[in-house]
């Protein structure tokens, strides 16, 4: 299997799924040198890792769908940050297998990126997966957190369309509210939870979001605050919803899962605030302001 590094005389071996992505690259640089700890970093294609000191990079191209190589990939772990799959209609599947996988390969801790409120009837339909796979990993015995992320903070300027030098946001989404989370808090988080072996935050779902949740309102005047270019939110009906996603050409359940997460918005679903990011890390959780302010790129789509 194509790899990368060394692993040295450590107490324990952390191996993070994702390791490419937005998130679980974070996380992998934030665990970098911890005293006691090996790192592994899992991905598809070697070439693409980030660049972590100390880090052994291991390849599995088939990624969660090929169980045998993940569980190979895992030999030797201790405790796995499982990054959640992209969204796929056998996204499903895709958990089990890894989750399967993992307990293959002897695995004794397991700390999962879930979601806000997971239940199997949420109304964002994406949700139930997360619900389905957290009693997977809780029906296996093995060790297990949960991190019950919000929705991501760097989404908000994603959901304005610009036209006639304004942007709008046209969802289903009411007057409810979103704790909108930063992707540095959650990498801050998962580090610090990751770093501690103890029994303390064993069975626990952590919910993990901003410090305020705001209407889609509100997100629009932040958006237009930030970018300078004027923002607004239009409430739509469910219809509207989804005839205006449709010419996308993107599948049925994909629609549905982006119309439904704003239906779970208005519902109250994502509404939740906490205290895990101070609490977790010793310090306040980011705004959306704060956060697009520190990442300019996230609303590169509204200069």
């Amino acid at each position: 299997m194509p790899g990368r590094g060394r692993v040295g005389r450590v107490t324990r071996l952390i191996a993070v799924t994702g390791a490419t992505g937005a998130l679980g690259r974070r996380v992998a640089e934030r665990l970098a040198g911890a005293d006691g700890v090996a790192l592994r970093l899992v991905v598809r294609d070697a070439s693409r890792a980030p660049d972590v000191e100390g880090a052994e990079v291991v390849a599995n191209p088939g990624g969660y769908a090929d169980p045998a190589g993940l569980t190979a990939a895992l030999a030797g772990v201790s405790t796995l940050y499982l990054v959640s799959a992209a969204e796929a209609e056998d996204r499903l599947q895709q958990h089990v297998d890894a989750v399967d996988a993992a307990v293959t390969a002897g695995v004794q801790r397991i700390v999962y990126t879930s979601f806000l409120n997971a239940s199997p009837h949420a109304v964002f339909t994406l949700v139930r997966q997360h619900a389905a796979t957290e009693a997977r990993i809780a029906a296996t015995g093995v060790r297990a957190t949960f991190l019950r992320h919000s929705m991501y903070a760097d989404f908000v300027p994603f959901f304005a369309t610009v036209g006639d030098g304004r942007a709008v946001i046209a969802a289903p989404a009411g007057e409810g509210r979103t704790s909108f989370v930063s992707r540095d808090d959650l990498a801050d988080v998962a580090a610090a939870v990751l770093l501690d072996d103890s029994t303390a935050l064993d069975g626990q779902a952590l919910a993990v979001t901003g410090p305020e949740a705001l209407s889609m309102s509100e997100a629009a005047t932040v958006l237009s605050e930030i970018t300078g270019r004027p923002v607004e939110y239009r409430d739509q009906t469910v219809e509207e919803a989804w005839a205006t996603r449709r010419p996308s050409g993107h599948p049925d359940w994909e629609i549905e899962g982006w119309v439904t997460s704003y239906l779970a918005i208005a519902a109250g679903e994502l509404a939740t605030v906490s205290d895990v990011v101070p609490r977790l890390t010793g310090r306040p959780a980011l705004t959306v302001a704060e956060h697009l302010r520190r990442h300019p790129e996230d609303w590169a789509n509204l200069r």
